[in-house]
């Protein structure tokens, strides 16, 4: 959950989203509400079109995105638990695979030096 904008201590830049002259000392996170509409009916119809799907009904998408929004909820909650752990800041590539490991959903393809510089992915075929 976002926190509240609180007062920063002096007015020396840092990260931040800008200065203006009412909110020099705040610093604000943007609220996103709504962003599962984001993933649009084409989107849900190519996934199902990969999943062997013909033809979809027009009930499928609310649901469809429902699903997504609890299965991202699920695997960003455990990776959470991964970040908080460490003491990071950042969800990287380790933990969202030690989160979909956990659940049961092992991602292969990607190379063992994730904890060094290489954080892509190389695919073996």
């Amino acid at each position: 959950m976002p926190k509240t904008p609180t007062p920063r201590s002096g007015s020396k830049g840092g990260k931040g989203l800008g200065k203006s002259a009412k909110v020099s000392s705040m610093r604000h996170r943007k609220l996103l509400r709504e962003n599962i509409k984001a993933i649009t009916r084409p989107a849900i119809r190519r996934m199902a079109r990969r999943g062997g799907v013909k033809r979809i009904s027009g009930e499928i998408y609310e649901i469809a995105r429902t699903c997504i929004k609890d299965f991202v909820t699920d695997v960003l909650r455990d990776c959470v638990s991964y970040v908080e752990y460490e003491r990071k800041k950042t969800v990287g590539v380790m933990e969202m695979l030690l989160a979909l490991k956990r659940q049961g959903r092992t991602l292969y393809g990607f190379d063992h030096e994730i904890r060094g510089r290489h954080t892509h992915a190389h695919f073996h075929y």
